[in-house]
């Protein structure tokens, strides 16, 4: 609960404290957790996280001790700093000589004080964890006292905060901004190290996340509020046929009549959506969602039996589609009760029932847009989605995910800097893929940011042209998607580009530099799972220097997929022991948050099996650099384990690549599977499209400095690698070719 303003003193004489602490509370609502593992008396150094120039301030209303805070030296030669460091008695400490200002901590700390410093040395600009500096463990072993680790959350994004690339001058919060303080337990002072610390403001950081209230909202309720906010702002550019616009308020209208319709129509809680990118799949979702019932947006390139066993599973009697898109898959296990949704809206009046619910949009409160529908102001845990796994590796799993991991993996996309609200953001990703449903679909809705969609990934000429045509900033896709740009792009029609984010599979060097060469456009490699909503980590352009004391901060890294999202915390762990590694060591990423989902649909077993003591387990294998970020090695099921060692897929497929010149611009065209060997355990098996000799293979791996256990004895030659549709290689039929072979 929040503390009183009042119940505490800090260093500032009592009146201006008094002014300060109401000022603060005005602007603030700070609640907290952990307040007992601060000392009642004697020292201690509390250590935090900084997002804004007003943590010091957050930071003294949650804590039960008056704190003294340690400051950048340079800052008392403005009079306003030297006031401020005078009346609070700031230490001040230097980067160039820190040897005053360490003595002069630990002289506080020896004299019973509760120091604060901010190890980051600076305040982050990218909105996350930055590198952790040593000095923290310095002080407190020189005093002998314990480290209080401790992590604000709700602070980024506010005037003070450097969220879209300034400080102060954006609009201020009209409300009161919530924010959360965690205070963790003590580590005794000769175990307090960066790796430790760092460990402890992460996993209080996704504490602290959680307690956001907005995670408790409901996502159609959000979703309504928002577009009502803005009802000419233009929502989707859809490019599937003839060019359409839909603005805000026709897509709320259209939404709001269908909703009606089906919440009077359609008995099931569940209701499956077949429709490609477009505002098709805007309007359906968000009508499905507004009706009271979960969207269930199906797999189009899954096979018939994945299709009906995720119908079964789904409990799904009811689609929507378009005639058009039932007459182009044939074999699909259409539900007996399939709707036409250009009919469906046609009965329910067309247009002329929509004008009363754009006019509501226009002269309504964007609050009363929302109750008008009925809808709930609470979702939280509920379900709002559901989800089947691409099946790369195994049967397709349903994945539910709820309003509060949608509302959170929403919210922390929108604390990098990758996609405004200024954007215009390329949708081509299928709805029924994770990046797809939650990142082009949902949180442009929720950040009223402009979609330009087109139905296939795959076409290439279309996508470019769009980009040209609607001045496209953002894209979003999978390495495979990509790659036919090269060929078939000119510079110029990228020209208006600013971010190309890659997920799905991992980004190989080779179309990273290319990319680089031919456009000057440097792919930003992201990394997730339909489980986390999809987005984990993502690489981010590094944040501007805009002030005179600011030094350049790293917001991305080649090779790595990013730092942690905010309000993640990681563990890395020795695949066969359990153990837990050093973040540094290479192991099975374990993940925790509020967009990680809960379990999978009626399948207790799987689920029991996808968590270790509250841990998500993702079954990829990687380690992480001092600065924080992620580099993935590779799914653990694409590693093979011969004669005790453990033996990377996709190393050796990027090796061949390099020794045969492979040009894989237009499709996959090597992939190393692992198949039982009653000998050593596992056997290496190469499928490829082209053809290659058996000793050619050895010998150029050979003379590549890879050693002979790793080089496949097997090869078989097949017409096209098995891919999914979301842009994966389709391992299940990689794994049954290469056990035929």
């Amino acid at each position: 609960m929040p503390h009183s303003i009042f119940s505490r003193r800090s260093f500032l004489p009592y009146p201006i404290e008094i002014v300060a602490r109401a000022l603060a509370w005005m602007l603030y609502r700070v609640r907290t957790r952990g307040e007992a593992h601060i000392p009642a008396t004697g020292g201690a150094l509390l250590i935090a996280n900084h997002l804004s120039y007003i943590d010091v301030v957050v930071l003294q209303l949650a804590c039960p001790r008056p704190l003294r805070f340690l400051g950048f030296k340079g800052l008392r030669e403005n009079w306003f700093f030297d006031l401020v460091f005078r009346w609070s008695g700031v230490i001040g400490v230097s980067s160039h000589s820190p040897v005053e200002g360490i003595r002069l901590t630990v002289k506080a700390l020896q004299a019973g004080e509760l120091v604060c410093v901010f190890p980051e040395g600076h305040i982050s600009r990218t909105g996350q964890l930055m590198q952790l500096k040593k000095g923290f463990e310095v002080m407190a072993r020189r005093a002998n006292v314990p480290v209080i680790p401790a992590a604000i959350d709700g602070l980024w994004g506010s005037v003070f905060s450097f969220s879209g690339h300034k400080y102060l001058w954006k609009s201020p919060r009209l409300m009161p901004t919530p924010c959360f303080v965690a205070f963790g337990a003590p580590i005794p002072a000769d175990q307090a190290d960066v790796a430790s610390a760092r460990r402890a403001l992460m996993d209080l950081g996704a504490e602290a996340f959680e307690e956001r209230p907005m995670l408790r909202r409901h996502l159609g309720h959000e979703c309504v509020r928002s577009l009502t906010k803005q009802p000419w702002r233009v929502m989707v550019v859809d490019r599937t046929a003839a060019r359409r616009e839909l603005t805000c308020a026709q897509l709320y209208a259209a939404a709001a009549v269908l909703s009606r319709r089906l919440r009077a129509t359609v008995p099931e809680s569940r209701v499956g959506i077949v429709l490609p990118p477009g505002a098709g799949a805007f309007i359906a979702n968000l009508a499905v969602m507004c009706a009271g019932k979960t969207p269930v947006n199906l797999n189009m390139t899954a096979g018939r039996a994945a299709l009906e066993s995720s119908l079964r599973a789904g409990g799904v009697t009811t689609a929507l589609t378009a005639d058009a898109v039932k007459a182009k898959l044939k074999d699909f296990p259409w539900p007996e009760h399939t709707l036409d949704l250009p009919a469906e809206l046609a009965a329910c009046g067309g247009k002329r029932a929509m004008l009363p619910w754009i006019a509501a949009a226009w002269l309504l409160p964007n609050q009363w847009c929302a109750s008008l529908l009925g809808l709930p102001t609470t979702g939280d845990r509920a379900e709002a989605g559901l989800l089947f796994t691409s099946g790369s590796s195994g049967e397709p799993k349903g994945v539910v995910l709820s309003h509060r991991n949608i509302l959170a993996n929403c919210a922390q996309i929108s604390s990098l800097s990758i996609l405004p609200a200024s954007a215009t953001l390329l949708g081509c990703l299928p709805v029924f893929h994770c990046m797809g449903f939650t990142v082009t679909l949902w949180y442009p809705m929720i950040r009223r940011c402009r979609v330009v969609t087109v139905p296939s990934p795959l076409d290439t000429r279309r996508i470019i042209d769009s980009i040209r045509e609607e001045q496209v900033t953002v894209v979003l896709s999978a390495p495979t998607f990509l790659r036919p740009l090269l060929k078939k792009a000119q510079p110029a029609e990228l020209r208006s580009l600013d971010l190309i984010v890659s997920g799905a599979e991992k980004l190989p060097d080779d179309l990273y530099r290319t990319f680089l060469e031919t456009f000057h456009l440097e792919i930003l490699a992201g990394y997730g799972l339909t489980e986390t909503t999809p987005a984990a980590n993502i690489n981010q352009p590094n944040p501007p220097v805009v002030t005179a004391t600011g030094e350049p901060q790293e917001g991305k890294r080649v090779g790595a997929v990013g730092r942690m999202m905010p309000g993640m915390t990681v563990r890395v762990v020795d695949p066969e022991s359990g153990r837990e590694l050093a973040a540094s060591e290479t192991g099975l990423v374990w993940l925790r948050g509020a967009n990680v989902f809960e379990g999978y649909l009626n399948d207790p077993e799987k689920t029991r099996g996808a968590f270790q003591d509250g841990w998500f387990v993702t079954g990829d294998l990687g380690r992480f650099d001092t600065d924080g970020f992620l580099f993935i090695e590779g799914r653990l099921s694409r590693f093979s384990k011969i004669g005790g060692e453990m033996i990377p897929h996709g190393t050796l497929e990027q090796k061949l690549v390099e020794v045969f010149a492979i040009d894989q611009s237009e499709a996959c065209a090597v992939v190393v599977v692992g198949v039982p060997d009653a000998a050593k355990g596992e056997a290496l098996v190469l499928l490829t499209t082209r053809d290659l000799p058996a000793a050619e293979v050895r010998e150029k791996l050979q003379a590549a400095g890879v050693a002979a256990l790793w080089i496949p004895k097997i090869i078989r030659r097949v017409e096209k690698i098995p891919m999914l549709g979301t842009g994966k290689l389709d391992l299940k039929e990689c794994k049954r070719l290469a056990a035929e072979a």
